[in-house]
């Protein structure tokens, strides 16, 4: 399999990515697909427009590729195009798997490979805790595709809700088996003085992938801190005492 070759522009002073067009349009990277045990191929374009030849190593941040040529010596003006192999290994697990091309220091090519095979998607919210003016949690990529997850957040305090953010797109693609730690600001003025909060996020991708996970916190200092409990105790009697005025009441109805 061989797909259209990316570009990368090297000048005397450094290196700057270009992607090659394709069908009249710039890529900005590699896809490749295949089953596991196929050899998938691609060329690497290298363009010196500089007065001086530049001699780059070529390298990979995944075993699975292999350069035709390494190093290679761009003379001045001029463009060599390098083939490379990507391997998939018989063993290679179904689905996204994303590295990159590195020409020098300077110069990345995105890579992403898919491996054909059934695709899971699976989410985790881990690590949630409220501290410092945010919410910080842990988003964990539990299957094999890659997710652009959406996040909801709701907090919950003693007399009712204090925090509602309805689902939005979180901008970030989580690769398989990567794992990202967040915050969502929650300041201190937007917080009651003196609470019991638990606080909820949930956590969707691509509508396959679903997930939440709640963290509780106290606030209030002093004497202040000490009244939650007795709050919560009033709160749960207060519950209690409606409830069953409200049985009362639909008894002396019937």
């Amino acid at each position: 399999m061989r797909a259209r070759a990316v570009a990368a522009v090297l000048t005397a002073l450094g290196c700057a990515l270009m992607p090659a067009p394709a069908v009249g349009e710039g890529r900005p990277y590699i896809y490749l697909e295949g089953p596991p045990g196929t050899v998938l191929e691609d060329v690497l374009s290298l363009t010196n427009p500089g007065t001086r030849p530049l001699t780059l190593r070529l390298r990979a941040t995944a075993p699975w590729v292999a350069f035709a040529v390494n190093p290679v010596t761009v003379p001045p003006r001029t463009r060599a195009d390098v083939p490379f192999s990507v391997t998939v290994p018989p063993d290679a697990p179904p689905g996204d798997h994303t590295g990159a091309l590195h020409a020098g220091d300077d110069v990345t090519v995105p890579v992403r490979l898919r491996v054909g095979g059934p695709r899971l998607a699976a989410l985790t919210v881990e690590d949630v805790r409220i501290a410092g003016g945010a919410i910080h949690y842990a988003l964990v990529n539990r299957g094999n595709t890659v997710l652009a997850p959406r996040l909801a957040v709701r907090a919950e305090g003693l007399f009712g809700e204090v925090l509602r953010r309805p689902e939005r797109p979180l901008r970030l693609e989580l690769g398989p088996g990567r794992r990202v730690e967040l915050a969502e600001p929650w300041p201190d003025r937007d917080r009651p003085a003196v609470d019991r909060v638990t606080v909820r996020l949930d956590a969707t991708a691509g509508g396959d992938a679903r997930a939440a996970a709640e963290a509780t916190r106290t606030f209030g200092t002093g004497w202040a801190a000490a009244a939650v409990p007795v709050l919560a105790s009033a709160a749960g009697a207060v519950t209690w005492w409606v409830r069953r005025r409200r049985r009362g009441a639909r008894g002396a109805e019937a």
